[in-house]
């Protein structure tokens, strides 16, 4: 963009605000579009070869399946990743004049990478810095991503011009996930993730230790094929968090070569467990996970859950008339209605579901037109199926009578304590 105005302004192009020279439209659009992100997560490494894009994309779907409406934008420009790791690949967003839109990974996810704009996975992208950071800006400005409980940004390794721009375009606010293996070689390049974030005055959520141990899928014994530990003493040694741990796994591997998230399809075991602890912090941030004494979920708008005629239906699955702590050992289904402009409950009716199967619950839910579950507990794969039909899910509801829990949802005291099956 040209800069004809007024000779005060600045070279970079920004604009000024003597009289008769504007802000620059692009800036201004741009600040617009990152203050309908409520937390940018930005995921870098120091070191190549850590599993960072794997990690990040983990963090993307978990986040999701948690409910969260995100974002995952791939910055790598020479080696973008994200769209195999998805099953993307073959995609390509749906580009306007002025703008273009994220693809799709599911209702809560949408993704944009450099990788679905190239003619052939095989050509080589030969940039410099200024076309690298145009992109970028280009990729937050001009993507239709609409308001974000979360974008994740994945870095390529080191801290040159994508990671520098990708904090600068988020601001100061972008928080940083730094991602390590645990040998020293490793924990070294690393450092110096650690050190770059403070230099340019963004906060450091934590470190993540990548292929921490081996754990036999036969034996059960962990095995530590690096040396051990190497992202928790960092941690220690620079004054961060450290966020967990997880281990080398062959279905980590498998999941991503054949594209599909780990988190969509394994709900148990230790990697799982790890991923799920990484997030939790994340989900603590302002906006997202609101922390009250006892620790609450963020409430969906009710306005987000009604019809047409403000009327919205939510359902309680429910053992000996009370809400069943177990999902899958629902008896029946409290399907309450709800008249949103006055949050009262105009009818309860209880209907007995069709035998438990997996992927089964959410179709027969959704198509008696179930906008929220509150449940004591699920897990994740089962929450990502009722989000993909639509439908939310809040998890941690005390086993009291179906109308008590809706009664307090209404009122706003409904207070949510841990996932009872959280896996």
């Amino acid at each position: 963009m040209s800069n004809s105005g007024c000779g005060s302004c600045s070279s970079s192009g920004e604009g000024c605000s003597s009289s008769g020279c504007g802000a620059d439209p692009r800036e201004a659009k741009l600040i617009q579009q990152v203050g309908r992100i409520k937390n940018k997560i930005v995921v870098l490494s120091g070191k190549g070869g850590v599993g960072k894009s794997t990690v990040a994309a983990n963090i993307a779907v978990a986040l999701s399946l948690a409910g969260k409406k995100v974002g995952l934008l791939d910055v790598d420009v020479h080696g973008p990743s994200i769209p195999r790791l998805l099953s993307l690949s073959d995609k390509k967003p749906h580009i306007e004049t002025d703008c273009m839109e994220p693809v799709p990974w599911s209702q809560n996810l949408s993704v944009m990478s450099l990788g679905f704009l190239l003619p052939s996975a095989e050509d080589a992208v030969i940039w410099r810095g200024p076309m690298k950071i145009g992109m970028i800006k280009q990729f937050v400005t001009d993507v239709a991503w609409g308001d974000l409980d979360f974008l994740v940004v994945d870095c390529p390794p080191g801290t040159g011009d994508e990671p520098l721009s990708a904090l600068q375009t988020m601001g100061q606010d972008a928080q940083a996930v730094i991602v390590t293996t645990p040998q020293g070689l490793a924990v070294d390049d690393v450092r110096r993730s650690v050190t770059f974030c403070r230099q340019v005055g963004n906060p450091v959520l934590g470190i993540v230790e990548n292929m921490s141990g081996f754990v036999c899928p036969d034996c059960g014994k962990r095995h530590d094929i690096f040396n051990a530990g190497g992202g928790e003493r960092l941690a220690k040694e620079m004054g961060v968090t450290f966020l967990g741990a997880i281990p080398m796994d062959p279905e980590m591997v498998r999941a991503a070569d054949e594209g599909y998230p780990f988190l969509k399809v394994h709900e148990h075991g230790p990697t799982a467990e790890a991923l799920l602890t990484i997030i939790k912090p994340m989900l603590a941030l302002s906006g997202s996970l609101q922390e009250t004494k006892g620790g609450s979920q963020e409430l969906p708008e009710l306005k987000d859950l009604s019809n047409s005629d403000g009327v919205a239906r939510i359902a309680v699955p429910c053992a000996q008339g009370r809400l069943c702590m177990h999902f899958g050992h629902c008896e029946q289904f409290a399907l309450v209605d709800v008249d949103l402009k006055d949050r009262s409950i105009k009818n309860v009716t209880m209907e007995t579901p069709p035998p438990h199967e997996p992927g089964l619950y959410p179709t027969w839910i959704a198509e008696r037109g179930v906008g929220l579950v509150l449940a004591g507990g699920m897990g994740a794969r089962a929450q990502s199926m009722f989000t993909d039909k639509g439908v939310r899910v809040l998890v941690g509801a005390p086993a009291e009578e179906p109308d008590a829990v809706v009664r307090k949802y209404l009122e706003g005291s409904l207070q949510l304590g841990s996932n009872t099956c959280d896996h």
